[in-house]
């Protein structure tokens, strides 16, 4: 993928806030761990609930498109 489109994919995920639908999760020593989705436009990344009350948080960058 060029520069150029590269940016111009970033610009268009940044056009939407994203609704992450959890594909899987496990449970680890850190806390629950959930393969999430974006409904909308299909980018995925891995989020960390370390207490159950707490929001997950995201442990890796956006991946996809």
């Amino acid at each position: 993928m060029t520069d150029s489109a590269i940016e111009q994919s970033q610009r268009e995920d940044a056009l939407h806030e994203h609704g992450w639908l959890t594909e899987s999760s496990h449970q680890t020593s850190e806390g629950r761990v959930l393969y999430v989705r974006c409904a909308q436009c299909g980018v995925r990344r891995v989020d960390l609930q370390s207490h159950p009350l707490l929001p997950p948080g995201p442990l890796s960058r956006e991946q996809g498109r």
